[in-house]
């Protein structure tokens, strides 16, 4: 098989056609040799380009700080919302990315290249992507939002990431790139039968189609802050969205999710260094950054034995440890992009990157909420009336980004902040049509009878899909809370009964459907009580008051309830078996 590579030569990128008998070239392959391995097989130099942009916007970020050292600290000017350059920044963006769908779609004959990229993709795009995946909006909102309203302890979650990193990347990925399926939940038949099969795709399912209708109602929102809006603007604002995600997706299928991944997470990285920059050139300086406990802050313990109180570092750590593992252990969307990697080893440089590019993320979001803090706190005449910083802390970010940046760079940082939901909506519309196909379709023989029926099919499914999450995101205004809090009681509660049902069906060797049945029940009946604890337990409930147990809680109370009951049931029945058959 030949395939095009690039290299560099006397300073320029060239395309090379090489011959490589180790693998054959499929239909897709052949068909679009010299536009998509062009892409594929250039990971080095995609590397070079993400590195060249980073460090143009470290240049821009950093020029300001040295102007900012010769300036006077002054409010940014007020902006009546956004120019028309800003939006033709937005349009271009939305039909850049419809256009890599149709170009990907391009000769595609299989859905193992549809779902699973044929099992070659690169490595450092597959870490991009399963980043910009588990980003979304939601984080890109809510950190700046709770690092201003509450406090820094949310950074104690970076701390996680080498332990996420040894028992992901060595204990679990060996055990899981064993099997090359399209579907994660193929695997829980191998050991658990069909029905525990079934009971994960669903509650996939059911946790993506939360997760994607309440990120899409959280950037509808945020944009209408942006755009000085009613609440009366967001299904609009939700049909746009929605519809060129699903557009790009349902066309590209993986290959073209991937690399859109890419353009967003430059997109949204350069949004945040961009913020950092304008505070810092109009303050003078780094001012903004915090020397001391701000009074808007909670009290964040390091541990507490009272359970409402609400963030602490320990409670913090474990929460992020436990959700990172179980989404990229039991979650389709991170299963999905280890098996579209050559082996064991490159899923483990995928996850490396990702949880590399997470930190740095992470850290830049982080310092964008302490410049929102410094910058208000500096002028507060230019807080708007009604808005507080501690009880409005989400809505500061989007309002300076409509009202403060200079013309055209609003547009680049909407086109982030869209850009953020539009990369969970792929992957999980994606995602979703992959489960759907495989364990329900084709598991039980309703497909066409041609691989172009099969993949037509599962374009219309992801069209389908992304259809029922938009119509469902109007629901999610109704949830309490912050962005942080409203995600993990809604989105979050299905992770780690979802994972425990890969723990048991891998590392038990006693386990028993009935017994995982019941840990699964017992665990998301956890996950339920604790996040809903206020409406339940306290009368007159409000959404102004402390939930008795905190959120931080609802993942280790789950993942233990569910792996002690679903093991000692599956141990008694085990041993009543043995009893009963004299082994």
């Amino acid at each position: 098989m030949y395939f095009v590579t690039t290299e560099l030569k006397s300073g320029f990128i060239v395309s090379i056609l090489k011959k490589n008998s180790a693998w054959e070239a499929g239909p897709f392959q052949a068909r679009s040799i010299a536009g998509t391995y062009f892409v594929f097989r250039a990971g080095n130099h995609i590397l070079r380009l993400f590195i060249f942009l980073f460090t143009l916007l470290s240049i821009c970020f950093f020029t300001s700080s040295l102007l900012a050292a010769e300036s006077v600290a002054e409010p940014l000017p007020l902006n009546s919302g956004l120019h028309p350059i800003d939006w033709v920044i937005i349009a271009f963006y939305a039909v850049m990315t419809i256009f890599l769908g149709w170009y990907f779609s391009r000769g595609q004959e299989d859905t193992s290249e549809y779902f699973v990229g044929s099992g070659q993709m690169n490595p450092f795009l597959i870490g991009v992507s399963l980043f910009a995946t588990l980003l979304s909006t939601i984080t890109y909102l809510s950190t700046p939002g709770e690092i201003l309203g509450k406090g820094p302890v949310y950074l104690v979650k970076d701390l996680a990431m080498p332990f996420i990193f040894i028992l992901v990347g060595f204990f679990m990925l060996p055990v899981y790139m064993k099997s090359r399926v399209t579907s994660a939940y193929e695997l829980l038949e191998e050991k658990l039968g069909l029905g525990i099969r079934i009971l994960g795709a669903v509650m996939f399912l059911g946790l993506r189609l939360i997760w994607m209708s309440l990120l899409v109602y959280l950037t509808a929102k945020a944009i209408t802050t942006m755009l000085n809006v009613g609440d009366e603007w967001i299904p609009y604002i939700v049909m746009g969205t929605g519809l060129v995600a699903i557009i790009y997706t349902s066309l590209g299928g993986l290959r073209a999710v991937v690399i859109t991944d890419l353009i967003q997470t430059i997109l949204l990285f350069g949004g945040a260094l961009l913020v950092i920059a304008t505070i810092t050139y109009h303050l003078g300086g780094f001012s903004w950054f915090p020397t001391q406990w701000n009074s808007n802050w909670d009290t964040q313990p390091f541990f507490s034995t009272d359970p409402a109180t609400r963030v602490t570092y320990v409670g913090t750590f474990l929460s992020i440890l436990i959700w990172y593992v179980a989404t990229l252990c039991g979650d389709q969307v991170s299963v999905q992009r280890f098996m579209s990697t050559r082996d064991a080893v490159a899923a483990r440089k995928s996850l490396a990157i990702q949880l590399t590019v997470s930190v740095v993320v992470s850290l830049t979001l982080a310092m964008v909420g302490f410049a929102l803090l410094g910058y208000f706190t500096a002028f507060p005449n230019e807080i708007p009336a009604g808005m507080e910083l501690k009880k409005d802390a989400d809505n500061f970010f989007p309002h300076y980004i409509a009202n403060h940046l200079p013309v055209g760079v609003s547009g680049c940082v909407i086109s982030a902040m869209f850009a953020a939901a539009m990369s969970s909506i792929d992957s999980g519309v994606n995602s979703i049509t992959a489960v759907v196909m495989t364990d329900f379709f084709d598991r039980f023989g309703i497909k066409p009878k041609t691989e172009r029926g099969h993949i037509f099919s599962a374009r219309l499914l992801a069209l389908g899909i992304g259809v029922i999450v938009v119509l469902s995101s109007s629901l999610m205004g109704s949830i309490p809370g912050n962005i942080t809090a409203v995600t993990n009681k809604t989105a979050n509660l299905l992770t780690t009964p979802i994972f425990c049902l890969f723990f048991f069906a891998l590392f038990v060797p006693y386990a028993r459907p009935a017994g995982v049945l019941v840990g699964a029940v017992l665990g998301t009946t956890t996950a339920v009580l604790i996040a809903f604890s206020g409406p339940i337990f306290v009368e007159n409930y409000t959404s102004d008051m402390t939930d008795p147990i905190s959120f931080q809680w609802i993942a280790p109370a789950a993942v233990t309830v569910n792996i002690a009951s679903g093991c000692l049931i599956s141990y008694l029945i085990a041993s009543s078996q043995k009893i009963r058959t004299g082994t």
